[in-house]
């Protein structure tokens, strides 16, 4: 027995050796962390359970059948995070630079098949060099098994990826089907063809960094949506996430503990400028409405003329949705459109609460909007709050004009509770533009069509630039004094907690993709 368990103990040694010393001193030179390194930092003290630790390649040709290593380039099995269960896996670069070969897939694939069974989260921490060459086709099929796991877990359980290292060809395609994709900045890129093809094809000059770079996907494509400053930092953006999420789709968020008290607060009642086309920060709003320092912003350096996260209020998980008037005057375009629908639909997906903070003065204009077809992205941000069905609230600060008003979680479109301050414009659009089409004719036979004009105006926002046209009807459910936007959200939630909501029995629809 003792032979036995000595060469047991041998092999789990040579197993957490990887591809061994010297590989892993180049890879902390590189100032990056090995795959069970960043596994420890990961999960909660000793609650790792490896799987698959003792699995080698199949392969023979080009001499693979000389090397051999135990756990064949990636590190698998569950723990927990915050005392709740994970599953993960981890590819080690030190281990034929961490390419997929089949077995590498197989791995990855069980994990994932217990996680669906279990009904707990994925978090791949992805670092490899691609598909494994010497082994052909058959390593192409492992990422296509993948991909297809990540599909039909899409939505049942949450799926995180971090890109630790390079992630290129067809392996980032498993990162952009899961919710969440993190980048380190200048150790990991994601790119379908890399700078040399791109040069070859195109005669472009590109580093590698500046093609698919962290700052690269998180600024210009929104890929990512967390670039972190190292591997540290990316781990506990992770752990952080997590927290806000739920197990899976059948269940809620953990709720924290939370002692109500004095819940107004004043300074909203000042954070709206007197001059309506003066801009101001909406995290201001956000982080007095929201419990103390619970704002989890997501894609922050994409499409920053909206913002969207997780927060608590009262303890609870929310998803937030909010026009930035501080940038492009908070209009929705492109970019935003899509981040948003986006990250409804996963709230939806998770059983999280949506909370809407709406200043929108409409969509933006331009021939490279309407070529770029604003049309069918702005309507995949229509179709998300349409077809969400978890409890949903939207407050209007100030500006709700046209077809953006509808848009943005408007009572038409399923909204639960719709509240607007004193200071909410809402109208088909913005008083000078209105005044200079209804008047037309009179401002152009008056004696000062400028004066006219300006009068006219005036009017018009009167009438119709405030928020009582659409109270009286019914579509804003109370106007409210801002300081009191934190209790009345807090009760709102409250009593939709047990929403129930089914959409129309179907396959799934189709969404303006």
């Amino acid at each position: 027995m003792e032979d036995k368990l000595k060469l047991l103990s041998d092999k789990i040694g040579q197993a957490m050796l990887g591809g061994g010393e010297k590989r892993i001193e180049a890879q902390h030179k590189k100032g990056k962390l090995t795959a069970r390194e960043r596994l420890h930092f990961l999960l909660d003290e000793g609650s790792f359970e490896e799987i698959g630790m003792l699995v080698t390649h199949r392969s023979t040709d080009f001499g693979l059948d000389k090397e051999k290593y135990l756990g064949d380039g990636v590190v698998t099995g569950y723990g927990k995070i915050d005392g709740r269960l994970v599953y993960v896996f981890s590819q080690d670069f030190t281990v034929f630079g961490g390419s997929l070969s089949e077995t590498h897939a197989e791995k990855i694939c069980k994990i994932m098949d217990l996680a669906m069974k279990n009904g707990a989260p994925v978090i791949g921490l992805n670092d490899s060099g691609g598909a494994r060459i010497q082994e052909g086709v058959v390593s192409l099929g492992g990422y296509a098994d993948i991909f297809y796991r990540n599909t039909l877990a899409s939505g049942v359980v949450p799926q995180i990826s971090a890109i630790m290292g390079p992630c290129a060809g067809g392996a980032v395609y498993s990162p952009a089907i899961t919710d969440f994709i993190m980048m380190v900045e200048n150790t990991s890129y994601m790119f379908v063809t890399g700078p040399n093809v791109v040069k070859t094809v195109t005669h472009e000059e590109v580093t590698s960094e500046e093609l698919g770079g962290a700052m690269t996907h998180a600024s210009k494509s929104g890929v990512t949506h967390f670039a972190c400053a190292n591997e540290i930092e990316c781990i506990r953006r992770i752990r952080s996430l997590v927290s806000y999420m739920p197990q899976n789709c059948e269940e809620e968020a953990p709720r924290l503990p939370y002692e109500s008290g004095n819940e107004k607060r004043p300074a909203l009642n000042s954070i709206i400028p007197a001059n309506p086309n003066q801009p101001y920060d909406i995290r201001d709003v956000i982080s007095e409405v929201i419990d103390n320092g619970s704002f989890l912003e997501v894609h922050k350096d994409f499409a920053e003329n909206i913002v969207v996260g997780f927060a608590r209020l009262a303890g609870r998980s929310i998803g937030i949705v909010a026009n930035q008037p501080a940038v492009l005057a908070g209009v929705l375009d492109i970019h935003s459109s899509t981040k948003a629908a986006r990250f409804v639909r996963f709230c939806d997906s998770f059983n999280i609460p949506l909370l809407v903070f709406e200043d929108v003065p409409g969509f933006l204009p331009g021939t490279d909007q309407e070529w770029n077809a604003i049309i069918t992205n702005g309507a995949k941000l229509l179709y998300a709050f349409c077809e969400a069905t978890v409890p949903r609230v939207t407050v209007i600060t100030r500006k709700a004009y046209g077809g953006a008003y509808d848009v943005m979680n408007s009572k038409h479109i399923g909204a639960d509770m719709n509240y607007a301050w004193p200071t909410a414009e809402i109208a088909v659009m913005g008083a000078k533009g209105a005044a200079e089409i209804i008047f037309k004719n009179e401002i152009a036979k008056a004696a000062d069509p400028a004066a006219k004009w300006k009068e006219k105006e005036q009017e018009y926002m009167e009438t119709f630039a405030n928020p009582y046209r659409a109270a009286e009807r019914g579509f804003i459910d109370e106007v409210i004094v801002p300081e009191d936007t934190r209790a009345k959200l807090i009760a709102a939630f409250e009593m939709l907690q047990n929403k129930a909501a089914k959409l129309p029995q179907k396959k799934h629809g189709n969404i303006p993709l």
